[in-house]
């Protein structure tokens, strides 16, 4: 079974629940991307995110982003696989649960391998740029067991008709019987902690993307294979019992949304904080908590 034996002390949750924005996060800026950087250095150094000392008495339950380290069949036309905007994404969603809930943060992310023996001490993970994904045999049955004991995966930034079918194809290796279904906006998950349903529908492009096209008042990211990339798709894979288990965030990329915090201004306020952030913080605390 997944390991929560004490996650349920930790899920207390400050007076910013139900807020509208993030009010207090502009306050703790300064820190974000480090863009033109190459893979092996962002691997290795925090930058000037801030750093917290974990609570002995939670020392082997404090949450940890897990990040999921996969194959592709092939390079990525408009990411970089498993670690696209790793690792500022990573850190910066942590500190900002850290900040803005009462949950107990380890201030460093993990990347584990899909069968890494240790995956079940970790209830949530994150996969992202997934559309390529190829699994074999033993990967798609430890994803399997994982799911069934209680885990819970957000797949993020995946585009148009292609990558969908990438990564469904990769999901119906795990789940034959099951196939992914929209998630309504009455969905606890868009209500954990903050009431986001009113602007889900509109996408957060990647950076650039958006910086392109902010004068005329509509963000799209438009370059990837199979058309369908304007609309956003919320979709999730439920056990037997209704129980969300994989939730794909489609056509948008809330991960830039976290890893870019600090670029750029509007950005931040656009998306970063407004959607990206009260996004990631609701499914961590509805995997924490269902």
């Amino acid at each position: 079974m997944i390991r929560r034996r004490q996650f349920w002390a930790l899920l207390a949750v400050t007076a910013l629940v139900g807020g509208t924005v993030l009010a207090q996060m502009r306050g703790g800026r300064g820190f974000g991307g480090r863009s033109g950087r190459s893979l092996v250095e962002v691997t290795t150094e925090r930058g000037s995110v801030p750093n917290w000392p974990v609570d002995p008495r939670f020392a082997k339950d404090s949450f940890t982003f897990a990040r999921l380290k996969y194959r592709s069949s092939r390079p990525e036309r408009s990411s970089y696989g498993w670690f696209t905007d790793y690792r500022d994404a990573d850190l910066n969603l942590s500190f900002r649960l850290q900040q803005l809930t009462a949950i107990k943060v380890n201030p460093d992310p993990v990347v584990l391998e899909i069968t890494d023996p240790k995956l079940g001490d970790y209830p949530w993970i994150f996969m992202s740029g997934a559309g390529n994904i190829t699994l074999d045999e033993k990967e798609a049955a430890t994803l399997r067991r994982y799911f069934l004991n209680g885990g819970f995966m957000m797949v993020d930034d995946f585009w148009g008709q292609a990558e969908w079918d990438g990564v469904a194809t990769a999901l119906k290796q795990v789940f034959p019987e099951f196939e992914p279904q929209d998630i309504p906006r009455s969905h606890p998950i868009f209500h954990a902690v903050y009431n986001i349903d009113d602007n889900l529908s509109l996408q957060t492009p990647n950076i650039m993307a958006a910086r392109r096209s902010r004068d005329t008042g509509i963000t799209w990211e438009d370059n990837h294979e199979g058309g369908n990339t304007r609309d956003v798709h919320f979709r999730g894979i439920f056990d037997s019992k209704g129980r969300l288990m994989v939730m794909l965030c489609h056509n948008t990329d809330n991960g830039d949304g976290w890893e870019e915090e600090t670029t750029d201004d509007w950005f931040f306020h656009t998306f970063s904080e407004n959607k990206n952030f009260p996004l990631g913080i609701n499914i961590i605390f509805y995997a924490l908590t269902h």
